[in-house]
């Protein structure tokens, strides 16, 4: 079956956060992580068969949805969850300040492997810990992890957590079982709970398979706690639902607590019938969108190639995010893009937003149709090219 992701859906009057922000016309939204398409089409029949029904009350989680979850990790990724080990929630940043909450005390220091996430920084500081930052490097167009620094940080005393970005947001990086291992022993060794941050999971592109940290081995299973959800590759984050898989008894008990203190223990029918939908029904969906997004990426290197030479694009191992190092421009990440809007009416994210290692940096969303890719890569080269 052939899946259309060229057409261009109009976003703008729907509410969108993405769309809607930006006040003036014919701004080109290329930041906000959500995609420009619509969601698998098997989604869309099993919720309009819901609202067929016109009755939405609170809403009991079935068996099928715990199902749906186990059936898929196995099948696509290998790994075998026992659903006594999940957790709902209604996101993924919902869940890692309820985790941090149940894991640590104001005062602990979670290890962040930066430029990363920029709620990772938000959450950590809104449950009172510090932030160690275990700086990727970046060397020859390519990051990748300073295993002595995150040695150093993991022996910390006050060291109780990593936020484990895999894929990650915003470097584009699928981390490997070997570097997985690594971190995973080095965790171990210093008393260090990973807390792994795998929302992308779906998004790798040939030769990136992700691999489920908690997947390498038991002991790795129960020294972490693994937070995902349909809502980037099937374009669900305003259904509110995302899942925890922790396989240790006790944590389990310390979330689910905190969860519920912190009130996020509910969520809605649409949601739990997406995850369901998307989950058995939606793979032969994402397989082509994956393609598609690769598709768009090689454009974009094409484009860079033919037209901005001076700016390295960095490697799309997965996410649908691509990080690109502005330096040569000379005036910072936060000017840049304040000139991209300013000049030509386009939104890309500053690398500054990402923390420690960002500047110089801007991240450029590529999920929406070729037309709207090539059309803000033009807008781009009008500012960059000749600066």
């Amino acid at each position: 079956m052939r899946y259309d992701f060229d057409t261009i859906v109009p976003r703008r009057g729907t509410n969108s956060y993405k769309w809607d922000t930006p006040e003036e016309e014919n701004v080109l939204p290329m930041w906000v992580a959500d995609m420009d398409f619509r969601t698998a089409p098997a989604i869309i029949d099993a919720l309009q068969k819901r609202v067929e029904h016109g009755i939405f009350g609170y809403t009991k989680v079935p068996e099928t949805y715990y199902d749906a979850v186990v059936w898929w990790f196995e099948d696509r990724h290998r790994w075998r969850i026992d659903p006594r080990w999940i957790i709902y929630t209604s996101g993924v940043v919902p869940a890692l300040s309820a985790i941090i909450k149940a894991l640590t005390v104001p005062g602990d220091k979670v290890i962040v492997q930066t430029p990363a996430y920029n709620c990772f920084y938000s959450s950590i500081r809104n449950d009172g810990c510090e932030l160690s930052a275990n700086n990727l490097v970046y060397r020859n167009g390519r990051y990748s992890i300073d295993f002595d620094d995150f040695e150093a940080k993991a022996a910390d005393p006050k060291a109780k957590l990593l936020l484990l970005c895999n894929p990650h947001n915003p470097v584009g990086r699928v981390w490997t079982p070997e570097e997985l291992r690594h971190i995973g022993d080095i965790c171990l060794r210093n008393g260090v709970f990973v807390v792994a941050d795998e929302i992308h999971c779906e998004l790798t592109y040939e030769g990136h398979d992700y691999t489920p940290f908690a997947s390498l081995s038991e002991r790795f299973q129960q020294n972490s706690i693994t937070c995902v959800s349909p809502s980037k590759a099937f374009n669900l984050a305003g259904l509110q639902i995302a899942n925890i898989i922790a396989a240790d008894d006790d944590v389990r008990r310390r979330i689910d607590r905190a969860i519920n203190i912190n009130e996020v223990c509910d969520v809605n029918p649409f949601g739990v019938i997406a995850t369901i939908a998307a989950y058995n029904e939606g793979g032969e969906w994402l397989d082509a969108l994956r393609k598609y997004l690769r598709g768009n990426y090689e454009y974009l290197c094409h484009f860079f190639a033919e037209r901005l030479l001076q700016y390295p694009v960095l490697p799309l191992e997965g996410t649908y995010l691509v990080w690109i190092d502005c330096r040569a421009l000379g005036i910072g990440s936060d000017a840049t893009t304040l000139r991209l809007q300013e000049q030509q009416k386009l939104m890309v994210n500053s690398g500054t937003m990402y923390g420690p290692g960002g500047e110089g940096f801007i991240r450029l969303n590529i999920a929406c149709p070729r037309a709207l890719l090539a059309d803000g890569l033009e807008r781009m080269a009008r500012v960059l090219e000749y600066s």
